[in-house]
């Protein structure tokens, strides 16, 4: 039988970006998913990989921002009033941006799928602003280094957080290589992601949001999986599949109002390797985004691996 258990990509590291007292995105939530996964799985592959380069960071970062925050290497600083940086953090989100790269040259070569377990987050970092949590753009500088230099044309990027990808959007807006889907609470931060936010010039249609109540929850999502992003990926055709992948329409989140469950989760990862299986030989990334209830948080990583790891992608047809 085909062992179908993701590649972790993950590094200590990471627990070294210290982001202060009752911060919510703190290094207890990596070690959290850690310690169940290796709990639960005896045998998993876990990796680490080498940390971005200058070149990764500027396929989707002006190259001034970017020089600006590497020059903050070892500094203590506050980029925005709620992004954090200690002495270790340029060197973790350099990691972070590494692995998720990582996570997607192994899923391309390997044809499997593959989870980058990375802090600190990156959806909100745009191409000359970090913010929200985030440093660099850690799925972004993924899609681009497979556009760039894995000879794929067409990534398809699914983002789950319960806040909506401001900065995935906007680096990808008016290209068409990276159709971007995401689902999301609204309104919420950062105020972005309204469904008449389709993309523009050569990029006019290939940005799908679907903003959602507070209170929506597992058919919410699944239905937006189902009759939206289902149909667009046949159309597509990607030849990647990535997902921002947040966790922080948990029911237990404190941060979000969504009631998304751990199995609720594990259904949106089966809708995911359905579409990677069709169209993308099975190249998916899932690369890990926000969640801040630790319980909510590891549990529905623990999920998502489960699904990821059944004997074969399950049969979905759009509806």
């Amino acid at each position: 039988m085909t062992d179908r258990r993701p590649a972790l990509f993950f590094d200590p590291l990471m627990l070294e970006h210290n982001t202060g007292p009752g911060h919510p995105e703190r290094p207890a939530r990596l070690q959290a998913i850690s310690d169940l996964l290796q709990g639960n799985f005896a045998d998993l592959r876990w990796e680490s990989a080498a940390p971005a380069t200058r070149d990764d960071l500027i396929r989707v970062h002006d190259s001034h921002h970017v020089d600006h925050i590497l020059g903050l290497s070892g500094q203590n600083a506050l980029l925005d009033p709620d992004t954090v940086l200690s002495p270790r953090s340029v060197d973790a989100a350099l990691l972070a941006a590494g692995l998720s790269k990582a996570a997607v040259h192994r899923a391309y070569s390997q044809k499997r799928s593959t989870f980058a377990l990375v802090r600190p987050p990156g959806h909100h970092a745009e191409a000359k602003k970090a913010m929200g949590f985030c440093i660099f753009n850690n799925v972004a500088i993924a899609a681009a280094y497979a556009l760039a230099e894995l000879g794929i044309s067409r990534v398809l990027v699914v983002d789950w957080d319960v806040h909506h990808g401001n900065g995935t959007q906007h680096i990808f807006y008016d290209r068409r290589d990276v159709l971007f889907f995401s689902t999301h609470q609204s309104p919420l931060y950062p105020g972005t992601g309204d469904a008449d936010e389709t993309g523009r010039a050569h990029g006019a249609g290939y940005t799908i949001n679907v903003p959602l109540p507070a209170g929506a929850g597992d058919d919410a999502l699944l239905e937006a999986f189902h009759t939206i992003l289902l149909p667009a990926a046949a159309e597509y055709e990607p030849q990647l599949v990535l997902v921002s992948a947040g966790f922080d329409a948990h029911r237990l989140d404190p941060i979000g109002g969504m009631t998304v469950t751990t199995e609720g989760f594990a259904a949106l990862t089966e809708v995911v390797a359905h579409i990677a299986h069709r169209y993308a030989e099975d190249r998916l990334a899932l690369i890990l985004e926000g969640g801040y209830d630790l319980q909510g948080l590891s549990q529905s990583v623990l999920s998502c691996v489960q699904a990821l790891s059944s004997p074969a992608p399950p049969n979905i047809d759009p509806a």
